[in-house]
């Protein structure tokens, strides 16, 4: 089922390559151009101010299509671990602070983590992506992925916080899956396929 096809190029409003690089794959079998905001020149991070990750990827696709008048689309993920009442939330990407690397951020939560039993640390992701259409609609779809926090790094693959990401019911971290398994069940699979659903029956209408 195709993508709406009234333009060439879809805009994906984030700087993370490994994001892009995933989402890419994603769309692989649409006839569309897709680039990241990087590729894009005068493209500025929007500030991410808002409450929830749904607000959040608004933000980000209504600055893409404000800057190139593509389709535009944008997601935002939070990390939600029981035992710390929700957080690091949509705060995830920066939970060791400004400019963290994902070696930080994992470190930061194993630390905070520590002395907490297996069964205590049950955790999700959850992620928005949102589409802003060339006719001024805004389409949004949400993912969930359930697992828990692991009490060490395990895997080589991924990014982020997928090495101590282990799934419900796969005894494995999102970074001892290859790719195609990675996104199959991930979070952010599961919120684009929905979007990508909503965009073919935009294109429909």
């Amino acid at each position: 089922m195709p993508v709406p096809t009234d333009r060439q190029r879809i805009t994906l409003a984030t700087f993370n390559r490994d994001k892009v690089r995933e989402l890419r794959e994603l769309l692989a079998r649409f006839p569309v151009e897709v680039v990241g905001f990087y590729e894009i020149p005068g493209a500025r991070a929007a500030p991410e101010a808002g409450r929830t990750v749904r607000e959040n990827a608004l933000e980000k696709a209504r600055a893409a299509f404000d800057l190139t008048g593509d389709t535009s689309i944008a997601d935002d993920t939070a990390l939600e671990v029981d035992a710390l009442g929700g957080k690091p939330g949509i705060y995830a990407a920066r939970f060791a602070g400004p400019g963290a690397s994902y070696s930080d951020n994992v470190r930061r939560l194993l630390d905070v983590m520590e002395g907490h039993a297996p069964q205590h640390r049950q955790a999700r992701f959850r992620t928005a992506c949102v589409a802003c259409m060339k006719d001024g609609r805004e389409l949004i779809a949400e993912g969930v992925l359930e697992g828990r926090i692991t009490q060490a790094p395990r895997g080589s693959n991924g990014f982020g916080y997928d090495a101590i990401f282990e799934v419900a019911g796969q005894g494995r971290t999102l970074a001892e899956m290859d790719g195609a398994e990675k996104n199959a069940i991930s979070h952010r699979a599961k919120a684009m396929r929905e979007l990508i659903r909503m965009m073919d029956l935009a294109a429909k209408e």
